[in-house]
């Protein structure tokens, strides 16, 4: 049969401070009736488009004009804005001041005239100065048989291979030798070790299951060897269990 024990009376918690609440003081649903309240405002909801359709004002095409009286139009002057006239070429044009030049006429009065100047052309050489400039001369060449006062030395061209009598010319029609093939030297002599490559060869392996060095614990061994203090955890204590308290003298 299951133990029972007497209820402690500390076991037994209440609700904290959490649990109680007061009225609040904002909003009107709920408000704290001790205390005063502020107007409350709601947000309407959206209005529907037919406010865009309905006709309630006249449009801008029903706007009268102000100057429109009941006799008609007012009479104050009306300007717009047209184009350019076309100049007619049978009316008299008079010059404005910038088309006359009073500095070309000539002088008169005997006024005095201040010296002008003129930016001419390149003058032509003299037809009669028939001596050449001295970058007309040139001198001879030094290189080469064509110098007419200079000793030459003899002169070799480089000529084409001659195809027939040239030492590129085989009459014999002897085989070089490229044309004679190489025996094989095993056979007119002793034939040599021949060695071949291949395929590495495994080494013999047991097929049993061997336990590696993680899987021994030397230091759970307690048969020969000194054996380590062991701690175990215990029950938990109840907390409202009067803990003791011995004065000390100092």
């Amino acid at each position: 049969m299951e133990r029972k024990y007497p209820v402690i009376a500390g076991r037994e918690k209440g609700p904290g401070p959490g649990r109680y609440r007061l009225p609040p003081t904002v909003g009107f649903i709920g408000h704290d009736f001790t205390k005063s309240t502020s107007p409350a405002y709601s947000f309407h909801g959206r209005m529907t488009d037919n406010m865009y359709s309905v006709d309630s004002s006249p449009g801008p095409q029903h706007h009268i004009d102000a100057r429109i009286t009941r006799f008609g139009k007012d009479g104050t002057p009306a300007y717009s804005m047209l184009g350019r006239v076309k100049a007619q070429k049978e009316l008299f044009h008079t010059p404005g001041p910038g088309t006359y030049s009073p500095e070309k006429a000539p002088p008169c009065n005997l006024q005095r005239r201040p010296p002008s100047y003129t930016m001419g052309s390149r003058t032509h050489y003299r037809s009669v100065d028939s001596v050449p400039a001295p970058n007309k001369y040139s001198l001879p060449a030094l290189m080469g048989p064509q110098v007419p006062n200079k000793a030459a030395s003899a002169s070799y061209t480089m000529s084409s291979g001659l195809s027939i009598g040239g030492p590129s010319e085989d009459l014999a029609k002897t085989p070089g030798p490229c044309s004679y093939n190489s025996i094989d030297p095993n056979v007119y002599l002793s034939r040599q070790p021949a060695f071949s490559m291949l395929g590495r060869h495994s080494l013999p392996r047991d097929g049993t299951k061997k336990p590696g060095p993680g899987m021994y614990n030397p230091e759970k061994v307690t048969v020969h060897k000194a054996r380590a203090p062991a701690y175990s955890l215990g029950i938990r204590h109840s907390e409202f269990v009067t803990p003791l308290v011995v004065s000390i003298s100092d």
